[in-house]
Protein backbone atom coordinates (compact mmCIF):
# COMPACT_ATOMS: atom_id res chain seq x y z
CA UNK A 1 0.00 0.00 0.00
CA UNK A 2 1.22 3.64 -0.96
CA UNK A 3 0.30 6.70 -1.24
CA UNK A 4 1.42 10.17 -2.43
CA UNK A 5 0.08 13.06 -1.19
CA UNK A 6 0.91 16.27 -2.95
CA UNK A 7 -0.26 19.63 -2.78
CA UNK A 8 0.76 21.27 0.75
CA UNK A 9 3.04 24.17 0.78
CA UNK A 10 2.93 27.79 2.56
CA UNK A 11 -0.14 30.34 1.24
CA UNK A 12 -1.36 33.48 2.78
CA UNK A 13 -4.68 34.02 4.45
CA UNK A 14 -7.48 33.92 1.97
CA UNK A 15 -5.92 31.58 -0.31
CA UNK A 16 -6.35 28.44 -1.78
CA UNK A 17 -4.57 24.91 -2.37
CA UNK A 18 -5.48 21.93 -3.73
CA UNK A 19 -4.23 18.57 -2.21
CA UNK A 20 -3.94 15.48 -3.96
CA UNK A 21 -3.46 11.87 -2.19
CA UNK A 22 -2.64 9.10 -5.47
CA UNK A 23 -3.33 5.50 -4.14
CA UNK A 24 -1.89 2.33 -4.53
CA UNK A 25 -1.68 -1.41 -3.56
CA UNK A 26 -5.19 -1.65 -2.71
CA UNK A 27 -9.42 -1.98 -3.90
CA UNK A 28 -9.09 2.28 -3.62
CA UNK A 29 -12.82 2.44 -5.35
CA UNK A 30 -13.99 0.49 -2.62
CA UNK A 31 -12.96 2.64 -0.05
CA UNK A 32 -13.89 5.35 2.53
CA UNK A 33 -11.31 8.40 1.62
CA UNK A 34 -10.76 10.90 4.14
CA UNK A 35 -8.43 13.71 4.84
CA UNK A 36 -7.38 14.13 8.72
CA UNK A 37 -5.04 17.54 9.84
CA UNK A 38 -3.45 17.84 13.27
CA UNK A 39 -2.33 21.21 13.83
CA UNK A 40 0.40 22.50 16.23
CA UNK A 41 -0.41 21.30 19.98
CA UNK A 42 -3.61 20.03 18.72
CA UNK A 43 -5.16 16.28 18.29
CA UNK A 44 -5.75 14.68 14.76
CA UNK A 45 -9.30 15.62 13.34
CA UNK A 46 -11.45 15.07 10.37
CA UNK A 47 -11.58 17.12 7.90
CA UNK A 48 -13.88 15.53 5.59
CA UNK A 49 -14.51 12.10 3.91
CA UNK A 50 -16.12 10.55 1.22
CA UNK A 51 -17.50 7.17 0.33
CA UNK A 52 -16.59 4.95 -2.39
CA UNK A 53 -19.08 6.18 -5.21
CA UNK A 54 -18.77 9.80 -4.14
CA UNK A 55 -22.51 10.05 -3.22
CA UNK A 56 -21.91 10.52 0.48
CA UNK A 57 -19.90 13.56 1.96
CA UNK A 58 -19.32 15.02 5.28
CA UNK A 59 -17.40 18.03 6.63
CA UNK A 60 -16.16 19.40 9.96
CA UNK A 61 -18.14 21.74 10.69
CA UNK A 62 -14.56 24.16 10.71
CA UNK A 63 -14.23 23.97 7.21
CA UNK A 64 -18.01 23.71 5.54
CA UNK A 65 -18.55 26.24 2.44
CA UNK A 66 -14.49 26.56 2.03
CA UNK A 67 -13.23 22.93 1.48
CA UNK A 68 -14.88 20.36 -1.13
CA UNK A 69 -13.17 16.70 -1.23
CA UNK A 70 -13.52 15.23 -4.48
CA UNK A 71 -12.38 11.17 -5.68
CA UNK A 72 -11.31 10.04 -9.19
CA UNK A 73 -12.03 5.90 -8.97
CA UNK A 74 -10.03 5.59 -12.16
CA UNK A 75 -7.36 7.66 -11.30
CA UNK A 76 -7.21 6.06 -7.74
CA UNK A 77 -6.79 9.52 -6.40
CA UNK A 78 -8.78 11.86 -3.15
CA UNK A 79 -8.51 15.25 -3.28
CA UNK A 80 -9.38 18.28 -0.99
CA UNK A 81 -10.11 21.92 -2.86
CA UNK A 82 -9.20 24.48 0.10
CA UNK A 83 -10.85 27.90 -0.27
CA UNK A 84 -10.26 31.15 2.02
CA UNK A 85 -7.51 29.79 4.13
CA UNK A 86 -7.26 30.98 7.60
CA UNK A 87 -4.26 30.79 10.19
CA UNK A 88 -5.83 27.81 11.75
CA UNK A 89 -6.32 25.12 9.34
CA UNK A 90 -2.37 25.17 9.44
CA UNK A 91 -1.86 21.35 9.97
CA UNK A 92 -0.27 18.34 8.20
CA UNK A 93 -3.15 16.77 6.50
CA UNK A 94 -3.25 13.07 5.59
CA UNK A 95 -5.05 10.86 3.46
CA UNK A 96 -7.17 7.69 5.23
CA UNK A 97 -8.35 4.84 3.39
CA UNK A 98 -10.77 2.50 5.51
CA UNK A 99 -12.87 -0.11 4.67
CA UNK A 100 -14.37 -2.51 7.00
CA UNK A 101 -11.51 -3.64 9.19
CA UNK A 102 -8.70 -2.17 6.83
CA UNK A 103 -7.28 1.23 7.37
CA UNK A 104 -4.55 2.79 5.84
CA UNK A 105 -2.53 6.23 6.46
CA UNK A 106 -0.74 8.70 4.16
CA UNK A 107 2.48 10.02 5.74
CA UNK A 108 1.00 13.76 5.76
CA UNK A 109 1.82 16.94 3.73
CA UNK A 110 2.18 20.30 5.73
CA UNK A 111 -0.37 23.02 4.87
CA UNK A 112 0.94 26.46 6.69
CA UNK A 113 -1.32 29.43 6.13
CA UNK A 114 0.88 32.44 6.99
CA UNK A 115 1.20 35.79 5.77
Amino acid sequence: VQFVESGGGLVQPGGSLRLSCKASGFAFSTYVMSWYRQGPGKERELVANINSNGGSINYADSVKGRFTISRDNAKNTVYLQMNSLKAEDTAVYSCNARWLYQEYWGQGTQVTVSS
